[in-house]
């Protein structure tokens, strides 16, 4: 069955691109609050519709009302669509996440092309959202509609969840997760993402587990107006030496994070774990280059890896309220704000750190005997997702990578922060997997971005064998 699902994929392959084509046209940008990406994001939701309508899909077309921004605008939040393909008990269903928003894009920004408008360059699909996220959702529909053409059984039930806010922090959706929990996704048995990239150009490799976030900003304030430093240089605290010696204070030289007890929870490292990095597909030399980085604080592949994925890092991001222009002004601000985040791993907890944070801080800043006012405020925290590698559908999409590529995937996590996969997780209680299409170098959010037509195709024929081995794994 498979090689005739994967020679029709073939032989179809122009008729995939000319569809990524016009989903790449729409220009879906969902970080820019402005009422004509909306209604570029809302036509991008149609058409995703109709295009799984057409595929004998029962849609739903979930209206999340309005969006109250802090400039006053009230802008209408595009639909999320829950559809569902296949309802037979025998079946395992599973459900498919994605996200057809995008980051914003100019052509003098940098592109070497037009961002809304799909152009090929030697086997690279260049264009905004090709592989965050469109690439991936229309290569999913793409091998359900394979097995449809050749009038093959689907071997799963098939069930969507497609948004237009990822990008904007997915407003709303786990509202909707919640609410339809014991309704859309009461029979679901498996949730896969494909919404991150492999850490090779050339080996794919499966997503286990990302990093949590959490943000803060600390505010050190003297009066609400600015000082002249001849006038008063020299007799008070001032709030940005106050700043700096707290900034300064949370992580060292070697990347160390300093709060007393932020280690404390962090998982141990496990044999099995050790042994998985080691045969990593990543060519150290390579990825400094491409970084454009002198040196990195660790000099082996298995610690850089360890070091983006399993162990928290601290960065510090900006002071607001310093002086920042060109030229030399002698102002002594009279308050700043500092910002900085700390990525979270299993099994840190948000509270936990919160209270270790403030208390360092409030330790620190104490010593100082400063005057100064210090308010430490926690902005956003995101929990940290790790899978069990060893469950059925891990197991599955690992046979079918196999099937596809003919090798056995990197098992990587990532050392960002996706939020979707902790909310699936904790609401539905079911597998979730990420399952990525694209390469390394495909640029998601960045100029240039693309998907390679051998990912995008491949992808599709993985998503197909994916179908058949988790439906073997599940009976």
């Amino acid at each position: 069955m498979l090689e005739n699902i994967f020679q029709y994929i073939d032989l179809h392959q122009n008729e995939f691109i000319q569809s990524l084509k016009e989903w790449v046209a729409i220009e879906s940008d969902s970080v820019q609050p402005l009422p004509h990406f909306r209604q570029e994001i809302f036509k991008m939701m149609d058409i995703a519709a109709d295009k799984l309508r057409h595929l004998g899909a029962a849609v739903d077309s979930i209206d999340m009302g309005h969006q109250e921004l802090p400039d006053g605008q009230n802008l209408p939040i595009p639909p999320i669509l829950l559809a569902e393909l296949g309802n037979d008990p025998k079946k395992p269903t599973v459900c498919f996440y994605g996200h057809l928003d995008v980051q914003p894009a100019k052509k003098e920004d940098g592109w070497h092309t037009d961002p809304f408008t799909l152009v090929e360059v030697d086997g690279k699909l260049y264009g905004r959202g090709a592989t965050d996220n469109k690439g991936p959702v229309l290569a999913w529909i793409n091998a359900v509609g394979a097995f449809q053409a050749l009038n093959q059984d689907i071997p799963v039930n098939i069930k969507f969840i497609i948004e237009g806010m990822e990008e904007a922090g997915s407003v709303s959706l786990d509202k909707l997760v919640e609410r339809e929990k014991d309704r859309f996704f009461s029979n679901v048995d498996y949730i896969v993402i494909s919404d991150n990239l492999w850490i090779s150009k050339k080996k794919p490799a499966l997503t286990y587990g990302t990093r949590g976030n959490i943000y803060f900003t600390v505010e050190v304030k003297c009066r609400e107006q600015d000082f002249h430093s001849g006038t008063f240089g020299g007799i008070l605290n001032e709030p940005m030496a106050d700043l700096v010696s707290l900034l300064g204070s949370l992580v060292d030289s070697s990347g160390h994070i300093l709060i007393p007890g932020i280690y404390d929870n962090v998982t141990p490292l496990s044999e099995e774990e050790k042994k998985m990095y080691e045969t990593i597909d990543l060519n150290l030399e390579e990825y400094q280059n491409s970084s454009q980085v002198e040196k990195f604080l660790f000099d082996t592949k298995e610690e850089i890896l360890m070091h983006l994925w399993r162990y928290p890092s601290l960065s510090i991001h900006g002071i607001e309220g310093a002086f920042d222009e060109p030229g030399a002004k002698t102002v002594i601000p009279a308050q700043v704000i500092g910002k900085f985040s700390i990525r979270l791993v299993p099994h840190m907890n948000i509270s936990v750190v919160e209270t270790q944070v403030k208390k360092h801080l409030e330790d620190i800043f104490s010593q100082r005997n400063s005057s100064n006012k210090l308010k430490v405020t926690m902005m956003l925290g995101v929990h940290p997702w790790i899978a069990n590698i060893h469950d059925i559908q891990y197991i599955a999409a690992r046979r079918a990578i196999k099937t596809v590529f003919g090798v056995d995937p990197d098992m990587i996590r990532d050392g960002s922060t996706i939020p979707i996969a902790k909310t699936f997780q904790d609401i539905i209680q079911k597998s979730v997997m990420m399952l990525p299409l694209g390469a390394v170098d495909d640029g998601e959010h960045s100029q240039n971005e693309k998907i390679n037509r051998y990912n995008y195709i491949e992808g599709s024929k993985l998503f197909a064998a994916f179908f058949l081995e988790v439906a073997k794994m599940h009976s």
